[in-house]
């Protein structure tokens, strides 16, 4: 049986080195918070840690509301999430888990809050409660799901998968390495040439698209556009030249709609005026698929299954904010969509339910798309415990863009600074200022340590220097 029986929330804020443009955000700053939870199992107690950014405009994006209030909200649906666990009583993890999730949208029903939204709360508990798990059971994550210590039950939730457990569907092994696809932003600089001296970041790392491509290797890219037609036309045309120039013919890339279209017939046309374009050729075929083009209130309507109909040569689409409940996946497939992504704070367990439809399709030889996306997830906590989840779904190229918005580990404690270094040195490097930065290499970062670890770090790391806040309403 699995109780929970304390929990404890820490802060800090961290400063971008850069502006980070994405849809009607454009982030500069941010929280960073750190949940401790110690749960009683089967009569021993054992603590498990979940962390995370509060990325303002991306749960709700309502241009009229203050930041401050919607970093309010978001610890607000944490100690929902921590309130409602206290009551709840569960058999196994996955148990304890579609409890909280339950009770958590009853509240957040009641509280006209979205899904999205409320369940990043119940994420922060299901992951902490997934660490402590591993933990008492002396295993890691990717061996939890295949042995099934769980308890997941995927009938429960997706009748066609009744009978099978996650070891029929996820990897026997977890990639030890993974494409870090580097995003570029709306309004990142493309070339050195173009940053001016007072937009220039002088901290050794680079700043420009070009430099990144140099400095770190990459290979695989997520490119932010906005449906500005003309703009977006010009953008990727200069953006082709610099992915050839740096990487030849060995790159791939996703686009990254953020929502920008609420007319649904019109994508298709902005689309094939992007095929049409001479100067942007060369990038299609290279082309990985288009995440969320249409905002979410139109994004999984009827509308989407009547365009997918007329237009059979269509890139793999995938949902995002739209993969906001359980059902949400099925109902993108009905439509036409190829998949959808994982971020932890969309929650563990449905990506893995998620992960198995996905893979039963393919099976039976329908091209699918699980994919792995990033909100500036950063940290020696949360960084770690996404690789960990997403190479255990099977997830080999993965949006990183933390280490390009934010100066490696530079705005966390020295604690946690020196644990990372200590512990995950494959992932962490010292960088010329003292700080840890993310090892790239060749575009990919390696990911050995975190896999061995129970859910990502190793150890007990240092939360001295994080300002506690109240964990519960």
């Amino acid at each position: 049986m699995i109780t929970l029986k304390h929990a404890e929330l820490f802060r800090c804020d961290l400063r971008a080195r850069m502006p980070f443009r994405y849809g009607i955000a454009t982030m500069t700053w941010v929280p960073h918070v750190i949940l401790r939870v110690t749960f009683e199992i089967d009569g021993t107690t054992h603590t498990g840690l979940a962390a995370d950014n509060l990325p303002p405009k991306w749960f709700t994006k309502d241009p009229t509301r203050l930041l401050e209030d919607e970093v309010e909200e978001m610890l607000g649906v944490i100690r929902a999430a921590v309130s409602q666990a206290r009551a709840i009583r569960g058999a196994t993890a996955f148990a304890f888990w579609q409890a909280l999730y339950e009770a958590q949208a009853a509240w957040a029903g009641a509280e006209k809050l979205p899904p999205l939204l409320s369940n990043f709360g119940t994420s922060f508990v299901e992951r902490a409660l997934i660490d402590a798990v591993c933990r008492a059971r002396g295993a890691t994550l990717a061996s939890a799901l295949r042995e099934n210590l769980f308890g997941v039950d995927l009938g429960a939730l997706q009748p066609d998968l009744a009978g099978s457990t996650p070891r029929d569907w996820l990897p026997k092994k977890p990639a030890t390495e993974l494409f870090a696809r580097h995003t570029v932003g709306l309004s990142d600089p493309l070339r050195a040439a173009e940053i001016t001296p007072e937009d220039r970041v002088d901290d050794g790392l680079p700043q420009s698209l070009d430099a990144c491509i140099r400095f770190y290797g990459l290979k695989h890219f997520k490119i932010k556009i906005n449906g500005e037609a003309a703009r977006d036309q010009d953008r990727l045309g200069r953006m082709a030249e610099i992915l050839t120039e740096g990487c030849g013919d060995e790159f791939a890339f996703s686009l990254d709609g953020n929502e920008s279209f609420r007319d649904v017939a019109s994508f298709e046309g902005y689309f094939r005026d992007l095929l049409a374009t001479p100067a942007l050729r060369h990038l299609w075929p290279r082309l990985l698929y288009v995440e969320q083009p249409w905002h979410r209130s139109v994004a999984l309507s009827p509308a989407i299954g009547e365009l997918v109909r007329t237009w059979p040569d269509r890139p793999p689409i995938i949902i995002d904010e739209s993969d906001a409940e359980l059902a949400s996946l099925p109902t993108a497939l009905a439509l036409g969509y190829a998949g959808t992504s994982h971020k932890n704070c969309k929650g563990v367990f449905k990506s893995v339910v998620n992960a198995c439809i996905l893979a039963q399709l393919r099976c039976d030889g329908q091209a699918t798309v699980l994919s792995g996306e990033d909100l500036a997830n950063v940290g020696p906590i949360g960084l770690l415990q996404d690789l960990a989840a997403q190479a255990a779904l099977g997830v080999t190229s993965v949006e990183r863009n933390g280490h390009h918005y934010f100066a490696g580990l530079s705005e966390f404690p020295a604690g946690l600074q020196a644990h990372a270094l200590a512990h995950h040195g494959d992932l962490f490097t010292p960088h010329g200022g003292g700080w840890p930065r993310l090892a790239i290499q060749a575009g990919k970062v390696a990911i050995g340590s975190a896999l061995r670890a129970p859910f990502g770090y190793e150890g007990e790391p240092d939360l001295t220097g994080m300002t506690p806040v109240a964990a519960e309403g």
